[in-house]
């Protein structure tokens, strides 16, 4: 035997290991071809790191803390804080470092709370692969991955690394991630040159694309962040696309920053116009720019989402991006093959035919056969085919295989029996009449087949109209031959059908109904020929569905496209690669789109739509490109999920709404007072104070009960309607405090701290209690708020009432207010709650009907 070769440097064969056999390979990176001991991968995990894109690092919830001061207004404001220190207002700028502290540290509990609770969801559909360990098949995560480990790949596993192929077996990659090529790329163990482009490194897989078809054993080379996709990560450092959600917050940001900065320039000129102290003056318009801020809103979503994901998983629907969940809530339109999720899924065989459409058992036979020997991805088809009670069907071995793909669309098994080697090929029925050259009419009658085609059509259109999918069975002699290869399968003879059925799933109707009554229309996308898929459609309860096929997609342009979309119910005969391009025709066309896949193919559908959703017996790459996973295939489950995203997205709009009423209104009346008041209408620290206190309520939002209507239909962020909601809102809480004003001023004479302490109390209790009443688009007292959102409402509004009499009081400046002030108060927010309820009902009958 030869000595292997003497492997080069092992960086040199890292990185470009394609050039190399697997003998040398092996031996640089110290493996045989049986794997690596479970001890020796942990050794390598420590040294090469955790195989995933991200770093992992101790800091993170400092960073997280951190995090929270990244606001330039909060930035400034503490920056004045330690300058009002140092001229001698120690005391003032003590309480403004501890309200930014306790609000920094309410929004990082909250984050780290919802974080972590998202990562435990997140393990119930961690990806796995198949790795040699201890010399056995053993599923680990694909982040424990290390360099030497000997990886077996199938048709819709996801490549966990990059790394050298040594065996393979009609190996097909889908690589358009990296060469932009729609087409799957041929894989074999050749080698090639070391300096071949990504494309042309046909014995190279790499981390990031997916097996199409057929079966590999490579040997992981690179993994992590020392991978292509590492590489590419690393230079692009692109994040996944904006949601709807994410674009909707961002512009309310930008929005909330142009009003901030113009009512900080007035109050701030205006004070130093009046000639009030310039630094109580920038700390009192940075205050004011921080009363305006809702603080707590991205832990308030976070929150939010983050409980949102644990009521999802408790009706088996599992977040992988939380981000999502808005969109879930948004769908209005859900695309879905029909198979396990339209149908019960479990394939049963309905009859056997010869070429004549006459019952014969051979058929069956030779499907069983081929059922029987294929080694790649078992479907419910052959599961179907294998259930069946085929006599001697065991007794065949088989010795090679040409895998199925989504070209080809059958899959041929070779195998022997007494008379020698023969060739079994099962798939779609044009695909496989296009390699046959005879007809097996029965009884050993074998024809030419031209003659009998427009028969064999015609059997196909009855069994098709009846509901049945039909399969084609061609053999082939191949005598004294071990293997096969694609450029056999011609010149076969057409041995009949196999019918199958996948009978509706039991109260499907039902739940389509319930998906309509949520304001979900479902458009099935199949590649059954129409006239099943019409079948289906029409058992399913849709009268006279229109029906589109893949033919009639490719004569179609793209805009005619989105104009016919919307309007058909099935897409039937339809090409992988049709998929997306149809969810792009219904997203165009203004729709919130869902696509829910479980197969191989499905992968760009799922990334292209805009709520990606499998299931957890998906294959990997399915799973990997869902944002949302099912651990139950049922459409009902559907439903519940779709229900807790619109509840989800509805909370985190009433803390929209909470800062962009009372918050504005006050914020504005402060901004007015400054104009005409001899003395600041409230001190900086006294604005922190309350921006902190109405926040506390808010924190219990994501907990909320939420009114049906708020449910039934999709809603989408819609930065219209909130800026006509604070107008309105804003305006009204800025008369009911410029009628506070009168009445301290006209009426009990408040003197400077008299005056802030009063404000101070109305403002956060009618902005507390007024979270009550926007919550709602009922009357509010017919809507119940949630449990922890009314306790934290009157323990707050109570300890404001109470918190001129504490002893600290003196620390914030406030003072004790008669008893007659209070029966005011409680006046003038009962006229607001009650005038805010009439402005209610007004806004959502006449002012924003769409709402």
């Amino acid at each position: 035997m030869n000595k292997p070769q003497q492997a080069p440097n092992a960086t040199i064969v890292r990185t470009s290991f394609w050039a190399y056999s697997a003998q040398q390979v092996f031996d640089e990176l110290n493996v045989s071809a049986t794997g690596l001991s479970a001890e020796e991968a942990d050794r390598r995990k420590k040294i090469y790191g955790s195989n995933s894109l991200g770093k992992k690092t101790s800091y993170k919830w400092l960073v997280l803390f951190l995090s929270q001061f990244k606001s330039p207004v909060t930035l400034i404001l503490l920056a004045a804080a330690i300058v009002s220190f140092y001229l001698g207002d120690q005391t003032d700028a003590y309480i403004i470092f501890a309200i930014i502290f306790i609000s920094s540290l309410l929004g990082f509990w909250q984050e780290k709370g919802a974080s972590g609770a998202v990562n435990k969801l997140l393990e119930m559909v961690k990806l796995t692969a198949t790795v040699l360990r201890d010399n056995k098949e053993t599923e680990v995560a694909l982040d424990e991955i290390v360099p030497g480990d000997i990886v077996l790949l199938d048709a819709g596993d996801v490549v966990p690394a990059d790394g050298l192929i040594f065996e393979s077996n009609e190996l097909f990659a889908d690589e358009a991630a990296f060469t932009g090529e729609t087409f799957p790329a041929e894989k074999n163990t050749a080698i090639v040159a070391k300096d071949a482009t990504l494309a042309r490194r046909s014995n190279a897989v790499f981390m990031g694309s997916h097996i199409i078809s057929g079966t590999a054993k490579i040997i992981a080379v690179n993994t992590g962040t020392s991978t292509e996709f590492g590489a590419i990560s690393k230079r692009l450092k692109i994040g996944p696309p904006e949601t709807d959600f994410e674009k909707g917050i961002k512009r309310f940001g930008y929005m909330l920053m142009e009003i901030t900065l113009i009512l900080v320039v007035i109050i701030l000129g205006i004070n130093l116009l009046t000639h009030k102290p310039i630094l109580d003056s920038f700390l009192f318009a940075l205050a004011i720019a921080v009363g305006l801020t809702p603080q707590l809103l991205p832990a308030i979503i976070s929150v939010n989402l983050a409980q949102g994901a644990r009521k999802m998983a408790a009706v088996q629907v599992i977040v992988k991006k939380l981000s999502a969940i808005e969109n879930f809530g948004s769908m209005n339109i859900l695309c879905s093959d029909k198979t396990g999720t339209l149908t019960l899924g479990k394939v049963k065989v309905e009859g056997s035919y010869d070429s004549s459409g006459t019952e014969s058992k051979m058929p069956l036979l030779y499907a069983g056969i081929n059922a029987n020997c294929q080694r790649g991805f078992k479907n419910p088809i052959d599961e179907a085919i294998g259930e069946m009670i085929i006599e001697d069907v065991k007794k065949y071995k088989p010795l090679d295989e040409i895998p199925y793909d989504f070209i080809r669309k059958r899959l041929s098994i070779l195998t022997s029996d007494e008379q020698g080697a023969f060739m079994v090929c099962k798939g779609a029925l044009k695909n496989i009449l296009d390699i046959c050259t005879q007809a097996d009419m029965g009884n050993g009658n074998i024809v030419p087949i031209a003659p009998q085609l427009a028969a064999v059509a015609a059997k196909y259109q009855q069994y098709s109209s009846e509901g049945f999918r039909t399969l084609g069975i061609a053999t082939k002699a191949m005598a004294g031959k071990s293997t096969i290869k694609k450029e056999d399968e011609t010149g076969m003879v057409f041995r009949g059908f196999i019918t199958l059925f996948d009978p509706p799933k039991p109260g499907i109707q039902h739940t389509i109904a319930g998906l309509q009554a949520v304001g979900i229309s479902l458009k099935m996308i199949t590649g059954d020929n129409a006239l099943v898929a019409k079948h289906v459609s029409q058992s399913l309860g849709t009268q006279n569905p229109s029906v589109l096929t893949g033919d009639d997609l490719r004569k179609m342009s793209d805009a005619a496209l989105m104009h016919k979309a919307p309007a058909t119910d099935v897409f039937a005969e339809i090409e992988p690669n049709q998929k997306e391009r149809i969810i792009l025709a219904l997203k165009k066309s203004g729709n919130v789109v869902g696509y829910m896949g479980d197969g191989i193919n499905d992968a760009t559908a799922l990334h292209t739509a805009d709520i990606g959703i499998s299931v957890a017996t998906a294959v990997d790459v399915a799973k990997g490109a869902a944002d949302i996973v099912l651990l139950n295939n049922d459409l009902e489950v559907l439903i519940s999920g779709v229900r807790e995203g619109r509840i989800t997205f509805a909370n985190t709009m009433k803390y929209i709404f909470m800062a962009t009423s009372a918050n504005f209104g006050n914020m504005f009346s402060m901004a007015g007072a400054s104009i005409f008041l001899p003395f600041l209408p409230l001190l900086p620290k006294q604005i922190l104070l309350t921006n902190l206190l109405t926040d506390f309520p808010g924190m219990a939002i994501s907990a909320d009960q939420v009114d049906e209507e708020l449910v039934r239909l999709p809603r989408k962020w819609d930065i219209v309607f909130i800026r006509k909601f604070m107008l309105v809102f804003g305006i009204l809480s800025s008369v009911f405090d410029f009628i506070t004003f009168g009445v301290l001023l006209g009426v009990l004479h408040a003197k400077e701290q008299e005056f802030q302490t009063g404000w101070f109390v109305e403002s956060v209790v009618s902005a507390t209690l007024i979270v009550l009443v926007v919550r709602t688009r009922k009357v509010f007292f017919r809507s119940r708020p949630g449990k922890y959102l009314l306790i934290g409402t009157i323990v707050v509004a109570l300890l404001t009432l109470l918190l001129p009499l504490l002893p600290f009081s003196r620390v914030f400046n406030f003072v004790p207010l008669p008893f007659h002030f209070y029966v005011a108060v409680f006046i003038i927010i009962a006229c607001y709650i009650a005038m805010a309820e009439f402005m209610k009902k007004i806004f959502y009958q006449y002012i924003y009907k769409k709402a």
